[in-house]
């Protein structure tokens, strides 16, 4: 009998925008990820550190001819200027920006999820559920059914959101906050961490 040997498939390289505390963050979830092969971070400036950096932002049109994929690794709290200014250079320069999903996520096959977001360890997301852009779905938040949530949003560790909310562009919510049902959230929102929000925000 001819034993046909599986061919191990390549993965895609990636690199890493930012080399602060969210970037390691993302780092270590494309490392446990099937799909992609972290090739190293880009950074405002090249600085002493202990991770593989490749260059600065002033070199991302040079690194574009070698790498086409990339990943916003800088995090967002008051403000989403930052990765959206990120973002919109990125596309500038044709980056192709994946949806990066932990493998120990749990994702509904009918959820929507738009490029450069990043879902992280331990996130529920629950059917018909649609995700913009650029946004962060950060470790253990659970997300329940026909929810939207908008583009260059940050929904932070543990946040409950429940049924049929409308999340819109540019919001941070912070850690273990809830949201209960059918509730809408303006854009560029911020809320406090271990808010319960029960009335339109």
């Amino acid at each position: 009998m001819k034993i046909i040997s599986k061919q191990k498939k390549i993965k895609k390289k990636i690199i890493l925008i930012g080399c602060g505390g969210h970037a390691k963050v993302c780092a270590d979830l494309i490392l446990n990820n099937n799909k992609y092969q972290m090739v190293g971070f880009v950074c405002s400036k090249k600085k002493n550190s202990n991770l593989q950096i490749i260059g600065t932002d002033k070199e991302l049109k040079e690194i574009r001819k070698k790498y086409k994929y990339a990943l916003i690794g800088v995090g967002q709290i008051k403000d989403s200027t930052i990765r959206r200014k990120i973002f919109n250079n990125l596309k500038k320069l044709n980056f192709n920006l994946p949806v990066i999903k932990s493998k120990d996520s749990l994702i509904s096959n009918n959820t929507k999820v738009d490029e450069g977001t990043i879902i992280m360890d331990g996130a529920i997301i629950r059917p018909d559920v649609k995700i913009g852009y650029n946004s962060i779905i950060n470790t253990k938040v659970i997300i329940e059914h026909d929810v939207e949530i908008g583009n260059n949003t940050h929904i932070s560790t543990g946040v409950i959101v429940n049924g049929n909310v409308k999340i819109g562009n540019n919001v941070f919510i912070g850690s273990g906050s809830i949201i209960v049902n059918n509730i809408k959230i303006k854009s560029n929102s911020f809320i406090k961490a271990g808010t319960t929000i029960k009335e339109n925000f």
